[in-house]
């Protein structure tokens, strides 16, 4: 599962604004074809009943049409299209519909579909297909342009082909990518690649350590894959294990996932999701369910968030909330907030308690911590502590499920690439490890059920875990 993207809700938003305006326009087509002929008012149409065949026959024209839509690219991300481009296709798109139209009328015996009600019908639907386009490519800029919707993109490869990309990206700041840097060794043409200002974040061999510590999107693979093939192939590998989208034709390599996905076509580049992927809709019910449900809990919650904050302030000396920050997105950074269960120095003190700690791997929990508060063992038996994360969950940097977000402390420990394809997608205020043990599991069994989270993700396994977590709180499992 690789982390949705906006694109591909956006896209699954086109294809239903565009059988919406072809139903739009086939019934003004009808209108205007029986007021022109008959004199019938609107009222008089409106009143027109519709048989089951016709609507059979209709919803078979919406089905070819959306397939034929589909095979004409409308579908595809447009992001590196230039607009007259995508206005062609869209003009494309619906003259060959409206072919399809006038040929199906003839084979099936239509009398109504006449050139008149064909050109009427084309006219509507690309004046409407083209219109919601255009609101939605500025809508586009008008985020991008203020930091919203970025992706980071690492370009590997030093070549022409490589800057020439680089500089499609970086005139066109609407596109919404942040190029990170280059990657490349030293070759006969390094000094001309520095001669232009630009230089390399690291080489093939620094790749690794630098995919861990910065925020990658996508990386744009650009050598010559003749020459680099086996070299390129260990790179698709990296940016697997750390979930990252691959920029390259997905044909070239042997990937372990096969449900890689075309995003978009720039010149003879495709791009690639591995490691798995959210189907659209599915990601934006999610979202959905994320938004509506941290609004609607912290709505009802709202006077128990009151007394647990007094009771906080009046227990011990402190914050009534805990402010850390951890590692989200693609290892971006936020702040998360908890109810404060822990002493107000507890951070400062934890490298002497380094010797108590009862966890495998790189995470510190402590059963009986001295740091924690009387009151904070009740909410972290309780779970209570946790809930002031639903406003993580309302700004959108966490999810209601998903992977437990990790301190930036516990990160920098990590030893093996594999487990960082759990930063591949949003952070949530519960998971598989919460409702199958918590700190009784050990770690790698820990990044064992957040894999599987990742790669066999559905609605249903979010509802069957949201389900699950209330008896496991209940229970208090593995709590500390």
């Amino acid at each position: 599962m690789v982390p949705y993207s906006n694109w591909r809700i956006m896209k699954n938003v086109a294809k239903l604004y565009d059988l919406l305006v072809l139903i739009v326009a086939f019934v003004l087509a009808t209108f205007v074809l029986y007021s022109s002929t008959n004199g019938m008012t609107l009222s008089e149409f409106m009143a027109l009943r519709v048989t089951l065949g016709n609507g059979l026959r209709f919803g078979l024209l919406l089905l070819a049409w959306h397939n034929l839509f589909i095979l004409c690219g409308l579908y595809d991300s447009k992001r590196l299209t230039p607009c007259p481009s995508e206005v062609y296709e869209v003009c494309r798109a619906t003259l060959l519909a409206s072919l399809f139209l006038l040929l199906s009328a003839k084979v099936l015996h239509i009398q109504m579909v006449t050139p008149i009600f064909a050109v009427s019908m084309w006219f509507i639907c690309t004046a409407a297909m083209i219109s919601g386009r255009l609101v939605a490519r500025a809508l586009l800029v008008f985020l991008r342009r203020r930091g919203r919707n970025r992706r980071y993109l690492v370009i590997v490869g030093t070549n022409e082909r490589a800057m020439e990309f680089a500089d499609t990206i970086r005139k066109r700041p609407e596109l919404g990518y942040n190029i990170v840097g280059f990657i490349d060794d030293d070759w006969e043409r390094t000094q001309r690649f520095e001669a232009t200002g630009q230089t390399r974040c690291c080489t093939f061999s620094g790749l690794a350590e630098f995919l861990r510590h910065n925020i990658v999107d996508e990386a744009a693979i650009y050598l010559p894959l003749r020459s680099y093939y086996e070299h390129a192939a260990q790179l698709v590998s990296l940016c697997e294990q750390h979930g990252i989208v691959i920029r390259t034709d997905p044909q070239i390599f042997k990937l372990r996932t096969r449900n890689s996905i075309d995003l978009d076509i720039h010149e003879n580049s495709q791009v690639m999701a591995v490691a798995g992927s959210i189907q659209a809709w599915p990601a934006a019910i999610k979202r959905c369910i994320d938004f509506v449900g941290s609004l609607i809990l912290l709505t009802l919650l709202s006077p128990l968030f009151l007394v647990v904050g007094l009771l906080v302030a009046l227990s011990s000396e402190g914050p009534i909330l805990f402010r850390q920050t951890r590692i989200g997105l693609n290892k971006r950074h936020f702040t998360i907030y908890k109810f404060r269960t822990m002493v107000a120095d507890a951070e400062r003190v934890q490298n002497q308690l380094l010797l108590m700690n009862e966890m495998s791997g790189p995470v510190f929990k402590i059963k009986e911590d001295p740091r924690v508060t009387p009151l904070g063992r009740v909410l972290r038996k309780t779970s209570i502590d946790e809930l002031p994360q639903l406003f993580n969950v309302l700004k959108g940097e966490m999810s209601l499920v998903g992977p437990r977000a990790m301190s930036l402390r516990d990160y920098q420990l990590f030893d093996k690439d594999w487990h960082r394809r759990r930063f591949s997608v949003k952070p949530g205020i519960t998971c598989l490890w919460q409702v199958c043990g918590r700190n009784s599991i050990p770690f790698e069994k820990w990044m064992e059920l957040d894999l599987q989270y990742i790669d066999k993700w559905s609605l249903w396994l979010d509802l069957e875990i949201l389900a699950r977590t209330v008896p496991a709180v209940w229970r208090g499992t593995g709590a500390a």
